[in-house]
């Protein structure tokens, strides 16, 4: 019987970035997991580093330690490309502005609209809200202010103001060149 060549697919799992992720997230040092584990600390960080691999039954007592299943471990991260060319257009009011979604249709958790103002483009002239939890509005280009009830923030490139989403705003560039912001709404 002829046996099939098996080629190596040349992607690596990073189980030890991975776990050390995991480590993070839940705020345990590597003291902690070691205590908890029963193994060296020398020996998870040389695991997190990848530079060992664990054995089955350290993968599972280390998962256990962390409360995560090992099949974790193993899952193909969700990653999604939005190019600008295919970013669909959205409206949310005002003159002189073109709005993109730059962040993929069905995401639930965040949105990023990158906004084109033209020079003296203005936002409804009655403040709005956006349903969301926050909005935090990045400068990239040019000037641009930001209206709150009773308060108006002059913004230049680079500047980042952060809000609760439900604030009542509009915005403006009374500015002679064109803005480019975006607006990062957390749902």
């Amino acid at each position: 019987m002829k046996t099939l060549p098996v080629e190596s697919s040349g992607s690596t799992i990073n189980i030890g970035a991975r776990l050390r992720g995991v480590r993070q997230q839940q705020r345990m040092t590597i003291d902690q997991v070691a205590e908890l584990s029963g193994l060296t600390k020398g020996f998870l960080s040389r695991v997190e580093r990848d530079l060992t691999s664990p054995s089955v039954s350290t993968l599972i007592k280390l998962c256990e330690v962390l409360g995560i299943e090992v099949g974790t471990l193993f899952e193909v991260p969700e990653t999604q490309l939005v190019r600008l060319a295919d970013a669909p257009r959205v409206s949310l009011g005002g003159e002189g502005i073109t709005e993109q979604l730059v962040t993929p249709r069905g995401e639930k958790r965040v949105q990023v609209i990158r906004a084109e103002v033209a020079p003296q483009g203005a936002g409804e002239a009655e403040l709005y809200s956006v349903d969301c939890e926050l909005e935090v509005l990045h400068v990239v280009s040019g000037q641009f202010a930001l209206v709150l009830p009773d308060q108006r923030w002059e913004l230049a490139a680079g500047d980042t103001i952060t809000f609760p989403g439900r604030e009542p705003h509009s915005w403006e560039n009374l500015s002679d060149e064109p803005a480019l912001v975006l607006w990062t709404l957390i749902l």
